[in-house]
């Protein structure tokens, strides 16, 4: 991606990749409500990418005005980066609910379906197969029902980590935006330095809390 040389040519660019994003996640919107218990195919998987690619390139381009404002940039080009960074931070959560929505979808689906083939093959067992194939299948019935639960928590626990990730890249601009403020104010120094250990402390606190849940799942997934 070319790197533009001007606070307008960095606007200009984010404008239009917002508008592309606009309408890839109208289509994807679109796919998820009708098409939530189909398979991917390849133009849903092209769709997918293609708004994956175009949140990182606005990311990219949502830093680099970062740090044209954090140079000296005045009060309008600030609240013109705040924006920026708020329609970024919308689309993201949006496009992570969505594919969480669609791959849970997908394991309802697929739990559905075991489920059907569990009793087509029950019948037939009653018609005269032996218990020890009869238990064979329940057991099959019984993990395939585990794994699809386990990936709907996974895929749960993934959507988290992208808000996180992008609640932790939000975080990043405003204390660049504190700093910059606290250089130009030394006076509010000490206020800004309570703050960053405030946030660090919740960073840690975030940090224990996820550990311990994924530690949780994991043993409750081994005791299935």
């Amino acid at each position: 991606m070319e790197v533009p040389s001007s606070w307008d040519a960095l606007r200009k660019q984010a404008r239009k990749i917002e508008a592309q994003l606009d309408e890839l996640m109208h289509s994807y919107r679109k796919f998820v409500s009708a098409k939530g218990t189909a398979k991917f195919d390849t133009a849903e998987n092209d769709l997918e990418s293609g708004i994956d690619r175009l949140l990182k390139q606005l990311q990219q381009v949502n830093s680099q005005m970062q740090a044209w404002v954090s140079s000296g940039g005045s009060e309008m080009v600030s609240h013109t980066l705040t924006r920026h960074q708020e329609i970024f931070q919308d689309l993201t959560q949006e496009f992570y609910r969505l594919r969480s929505s669609f791959k849970a979808k997908q394991e309802h689906a697929s739990l559905l379906e075991d489920f059907r083939e569990f009793d087509r093959t029950r019948v037939d067992l009653e018609d005269g197969v032996g218990s020890a194939e009869n238990a064979l299948l329940k057991e099959h019935a019984a993990v395939s029902r585990s794994t699809g639960q386990m990936d709907t928590v996974i895929s749960q626990a993934q959507a988290t980590l992208g808000t996180l990730v992008l609640q932790r890249s939000t975080f990043g601009g405003i204390n660049s935006k504190l700093s910059n403020i606290g250089s130009r104010l030394p006076s509010v120094n000490h206020i800004l330095a309570a703050i960053k250990r405030k946030k660090s402390m919740d960073t840690i606190i975030l940090s224990l809390v996820a550990s311990v849940c994924t530690f949780l799942i994991f043993i409750y997934w081994l005791t299935k």
